[in-house]
């Protein structure tokens, strides 16, 4: 059995809220370049250089990316060997993101959900657990902004409906999203499961890399061909037009029930701030 101080959580979790929301991952980076590169739209060619710009700002002055540095949403895989010096697992992390808010001076943006009264810290942190072999600890976490989020849509749809209903709903998603969500987005697909594991699994198919290819030849298709059709929607950066409204769409696929055809479209902004730390 391995013990980790809490304190060393605490401070870790802290340290990657705030590099989170002043660095973008450098995958996101890439795809920004490439996209800019593939532009033949001027206004869609200067948004990619302005988000270029932005990202740069950020990392050499400290500054938050955006203006909405998001609720703190954690996927921690803790192993079954490991214990912390005091305390429980939730309390740490919940410690560590209200410390990385208020140390990084990050916007809070929880509040009451109907007196609309700011919580002052961020808090609660939104917390999904793991329990995997060995003794370390790996927490990921993703700043989501409330914009985005709004987008995202869960729906039980019919067996019958299939790939066809999955395809159906994905893209209209998109379609009504327009540039809300702060184009060009991610896309993150939960097929399988029941009502609340695919909207999980949607939110944990984010955390790939762009340029992630699915080790499932048939589930890889399936995105190549989700992301070819929204980029025909010619929605564009920040909904002006172009050629790439997505950068990329991710599936995760679980089993389920025979009689439901769960499906969870999670939709990431042009901002995709996640990072992680293993313990």
């Amino acid at each position: 059995m391995r013990t980790i101080a809490k304190q060393t959580v605490v401070d870790a979790v802290a340290a990657i809220c705030i590099d989170a929301n002043r660095h973008l991952p450098e995958d996101v980076l890439a795809s920004f370049a490439r996209a800019k590169a593939a532009e033949t739209l001027p206004a869609a060619r200067e948004i990619f250089g302005q988000l270029e710009e932005n990202a740069a700002l950020a990392a050499s002055t400290g500054l938050p990316l955006c203006q909405d540095c998001g609720l703190g949403v954690f996927f921690v895989e803790a192993g079954e060997g490991v214990r912390l010096s005091e305390g429980t697992l939730r309390e740490a992390v919940n410690e560590g993101m209200v410390k990385g808010y208020k140390d990084g001076y990050l916007r809070k943006s929880t509040c009451d959900p109907f007196t609309r009264k700011n919580v002052g810290d961020n808090s609660p942190a939104i917390v999904h657990f793991d329990l995997v072999a060995g003794e370390s600890l790996r927490i990921c976490m993703m700043a989501k902004g409330g914009g985005s989020e709004n987008m995202s849509r869960v729906m039980m749809l019919a067996p019958a409906q299939g790939w066809n209903g999955v395809r159906e709903f994905v893209i209209r998603r998109v379609a009504e999203s327009g540039s809300n969500p702060c184009p060009p987005i991610l896309v993150g697909v939960g097929i399988g499961g029941n009502f609340e594991l695919a909207a999980i699994n949607s939110k944990k198919a984010l955390m790939r890399d762009v340029d992630d290819v699915h080790p499932d030849p048939e589930v890889a298709a399936m995105e190549a061909d989700l992301l070819a059709s929204i980029n025909r929607l010619g929605i564009g950066p920040m909904g002006l037009g172009g050629a790439t409204t997505c950068l990329g769409v991710k599936i995760k696929v679980a089993p389920c029930h025979l009689a439901s055809l769960p499906l969870a479209v999670n939709i990431q902004c042009h901002s995709a701030r996640h990072k992680e730390v293993t313990l």
